[in-house]
């Protein structure tokens, strides 16, 4: 959706027009929807979450004027929502995913001349990065997801988030680092982490 079809369907948005914000939940359920299962390792919290950010969303629509983009806006609710969650568990849970993750269960037949041996190993460390991210402290991890998972500029990000733009490139960087020395615990990465000049180079 571009930006100029997002100020148009959410003019009649703000008008209380459901189904147009309809059309905005299906654009952007699936991305909230992923970001949300990595930063609690729940689908049904996560689910739980989405359905939040865009009853939120819905109440407060007045209140967006379009100064952000549309995703940054509902990613920003949506982190709330995550922190909420998390702040409402009384005791730490062990951050790893069952393996109920709607985006990778439907997977495609694989040909048949696949090595089915390969595919093991590589769902393993799919599974061994998702729970390297799940162990990620918030504050590491939600910067991280809406840069990877969310698409979200450096700038978007500091603004979902309430940080300066320096903190957000530190704390990904900082995010990527404890990821690589996790996954190189197990053997499944290289353990030299991301470099400085990676940290300062990437794209803002």
């Amino acid at each position: 959706m571009t930006a100029e079809e997002e100020r148009a369907i959410w003019k009649k948005v703000r008008r209380g027009n459901a189904s147009a914000f309809e059309t905005v939940a299906v654009e952007y359920e699936r991305m909230l929807y992923t970001i949300a299962l990595r930063m609690l390792a729940s689908p049904e919290d996560a689910a739980d979450a989405v359905q939040e950010t865009f009853l939120k969303a819905w109440t407060a629509r007045k209140s967006f004027r379009g100064e952000s983009k549309l995703s940054t806006w509902l990613c920003r609710i949506l982190n709330n929502a995550c922190i909420d969650q998390l702040r409402r568990r009384r005791d730490t849970e062990p951050l790893t995913l069952s393996g109920a993750d709607g985006e990778e269960t439907e997977r495609e037949i694989p040909d048949e001349s696949f090595d089915p041996a390969a595919l093991v190993e590589r769902e393993e460390l799919r599974s061994r990065v998702r729970e390297a991210v799940g162990a990620l402290p918030p504050e590491f991890r939600a910067p991280l997801l809406l840069r990877e998972f969310g698409g979200l500029r450096y700038d978007e990000i500091a603004e979902t988030l309430s940080l300066e733009v320096n903190t957000v490139r530190t704390r990904i960087f900082r995010a990527r680092k404890r990821l690589c020395a996790l996954l190189a615990e197990d053997g499944n990465f290289s353990d030299k982490g991301p470099s400085d000049q990676e940290r300062g180079g990437e794209r803002p």
